[in-house]
Formats: structure tokens, C-alpha cells, sequence
């Protein structure tokens, strides 16, 4: 080809090439919607953000829980390391607040909101593009216990295909007795009272160890093997329970890692490693988006 064919050729490569990136962006393109009201509770709204994927028709979706020992936490911070590679994976994801437990009597309240997010995404799967049937429940800390909980207590309208649980506490007797994970506020209210075995009967029933069953969804486990605060043990021993059960579940360790994903993001190689793990798995168990809008 001579010198002025190649110069006249570049143009309308160039053009081409800016045409087919531009429709690659569209068809990966989301649209962010905040702020969506899943559900009320007497005078308290819950809210979710929405990543909504423009261009298919049926996606499937993760429901995002944060996490911060029940007491605190934020649905757009403390999980924002997650938000891009499901996007780019092609998932819907809708991160969620939910109530927080400002004493003891109001633990486990929220596993209420995570059942009632679910089932508000299932029935406005059509106004975002999602598959009602291909849904998970992904948690991180004290969201990883909320979420497991939610899965393990659901009926048909709040069923979730798989779940991921980041170093989530999966026996809350245990953690309660050795870790400082615990609110100090909660631990005291506990130890030397009367009610002691009362309380620790009640945190038997929220710990997703002791709720296991053969028919629960499949798990992944993403813990951190150096966490201080919620032991990789306790992932490992649920699998294990999960396994004794007829259960599936995997447990993928993040060598070194402490706890909480923001944590894991001053280190490249930890952070790249677990998304690429937890975004192959999810499209394992949930598949891939079924088809273009027209």
C-alpha cells in the first residue's frame, strides 16, 4: 500500500475505531440510581443504591450488605471496592442500608431488611434489567453475618441464588466470648448477668453455623488469614459444617490479609486476586447477562 492510500486509509480507521469504542461503552454503560426506597420500618426509610446495566435485558444481580459490627457503617463507603469489577463483570448491584442495633434488644433486626431488599428487587426486576431468579446476597463483616442470615431464613419470595460472605462472623457465641470484635457496650450486657445464658441462646440463633441446613444456597467464603477481629477459623469451620450438611461451599483465603476489604486495597495483588476470584464464582453460580435490549 502506498504512503497516500495509508494516509487516506488512517481516517476512516480511526473513525471505525471510535464508532466500535463508543458502542463497546453503550453496551457496558450503567445507569446509577441512589437514594431508592426498598422498604419502610415504622418512621425509618431504607435506602439503596442501584448500578442498573443499560443494554441487556436480564442481568443478574448482587445485593451488596456493609458491614460495621451492627452498630455502623455506610452502604456507599465501606463497599466501594467492590462496586467496579461487578459492574464490569456485567452484574446489577444494589448496595443497602439497613437498622442498626443500638442495643441488644434490636439485634437481628436487620436480617429483615436484607429479606425485604431482596424481595423488593424481585419485584421490580423488569424496571432494572435484572433476573429475579439469578440473585445474591453479597456481605462483608457484620453485612457477611446479616446476609448469611437472610439467606438461611428465607422463603420463596426472598430466596438468593448464592452468597458471598467476606470475613463474616459465622458463630457469634464464639466471637462474643474471644474477640474484641464485639462492641464493648454489648459484651458488658452480657457477661455476669443473669441473663447471660438467655442472650447467649439468642446469638446461637443468629449465627449462620448454627442454621445450616442441606438446602441453603451455595457460599463463598472470602476471609482475610491474618484477620484480628473475626478469625479465618470461623469461615473454615462453616464450610465445613456447610460440607457435613450436603451443603456447597468454598472458602478462598486471602493470604495475609486483615480485616476489610479496604484494608486489603493497599495491597494490589491482594485486592486484584479476591475480586477476580469472587467475580468468576459469581458468574459460576449466577451466569452471565442473557441478552441485548433491542
Amino acid at each position: 500500500m502506498s504512503a497516500r492510500r495509508r494516509a487516506l486509509s488512517l481516517p476512516a480507521f480511526l473513525i471505525m475505531a471510535s464508532v466500535f469504542t463508543a458502542s463497546s461503552a453503550y453496551a457496558r454503560q450503567d445507569r446509577l440510581v441512589r437514594d431508592i426506597e426498598y422498604g419502610r420500618v415504622n418512621d425509618v426509610s431504607l435506602r439503596m443504591d442501584a448500578s442498573i446495566p443499560e443494554g441487556v435485558r436480564s442481568a443478574p444481580a448482587v445485593i451488596i450488605v456493609h458491614g460495621g459490627a451492627w452498630v455502623m457503617g455506610d452502604r456507599r463507603i465501606d463497599v466501594e471496592p467492590l462496586f467496579k469489577p461487578l459492574a464490569d463483570a456485567g452484574f446489577a448491584w444494589f448496595s443497602i442500608s439497613y437498622r442498626f442495633a443500638t442495643d441488644v434488644t434490636q439485634f437481628g433486626g436487620a436480617i429483615n431488611d436484607v429479606q425485604q431488599a431482596v424481595r423488593f428487587v424481585k419485584s421490580h426486576a423488569a424496571e432494572y434489567h435484572v433476573d429475579p431468579d439469578r440473585i445474591a446476597l453479597l456481605g462483608e463483616s457484620a453485612g457477611g453475618q446479616l446476609a448469611a442470615m437472610a439467606a438461611l431464613r428465607a422463603d420463596a419470595s426472598e430466596s438468593v441464588k448464592a452468597v458471598v460472605a467476606l470475613y463474616a462472623p459465622s458463630d457469634l457465641v464464639t466471637l462474643l466470648k474471644t474477640s474484641n470484635y464485639v462492641p464493648s457496650r454489648i459484651r458488658n450486657s452480657v457477661q455476669g448477668t443473669p441473663w447471660e445464658t438467655l442472650i447467649l441462646a439468642g446469638l446461637a440463633q443468629f449465627s449462620p453455623i448454627e442454621n445450616v441446613r442441606r438446602d441453603m444456597p451455595p457460599f463463598l467464603f472470602i476471609h482475610g488469614t491474618a484477620d484480628p477481629l473475626v478469625p479465618f477459623q470461623q469461615s473454615r469451620e462453616m464450610c465445613e459444617r456447610m460440607k457435613k450438611a450436603g451443603a456447597s461451599c468454598e472458602v478462598y483465603p486471602v493470604e495475609g490479609g486483615g480485616h476489610g476489604i479496604r484494608w486489603w486495597e493497599s495491597s494490589p495483588r491482594l485486592s486484584a486476586a479476591y475480586k477476580s476470584k469472587m467475580v468468576e464464582w459469581l458468574h459460576q453460580e449466577l451466569g452471565t447477562p442473557k441478552q441485548m435490549v433491542s
